[in-house]
């Protein structure tokens, strides 16, 4: 059950990375909510989902309640984290900060 649970948790963290490395790199703030965004809410899934799978170790009324439990916290932050960035993101846009533009280079 735990190299199940693997399978989920691990591919998880890595998805936390990527989004963490694309908050560092991208240019402006859009591009950074979105790295954050897209990643965070499918690493937090994917983890969650391998937490779940390895409390059924062992199989017990009180393991699957607490497994549900954790799987319902995985569906309001698949729900939750796009619905707060995308609120972020039109409220930015309200406020008037600038998208990032790439500056044109002069032919020689």
């Amino acid at each position: 059950m735990s190299a199940i649970a693997a399978l989920f948790v691990i591919p998880g963290l890595f998805f936390f990375a990527v989004g963490t490395l694309g908050i560092l790199r991208f240019p402006d703030f859009y591009t950074r909510l979105q790295a954050a965004g897209k990643c965070d809410s499918f690493a937090s899934v994917l983890v969650l989902l391998g937490i779940a799978i390895y409390n059924l170790g062992d199989f017990t009324l009180a393991s699957l309640l607490v497994s549900i439990k954790i799987m319902l916290i995985a569906v309001f932050v698949f729900i939750a984290s796009p619905t707060a960035t995308h609120a972020i993101t039109e409220s930015a846009l309200i406020v008037g900060v600038e998208p990032w533009m790439r500056k044109e280079r002069k032919k020689q």
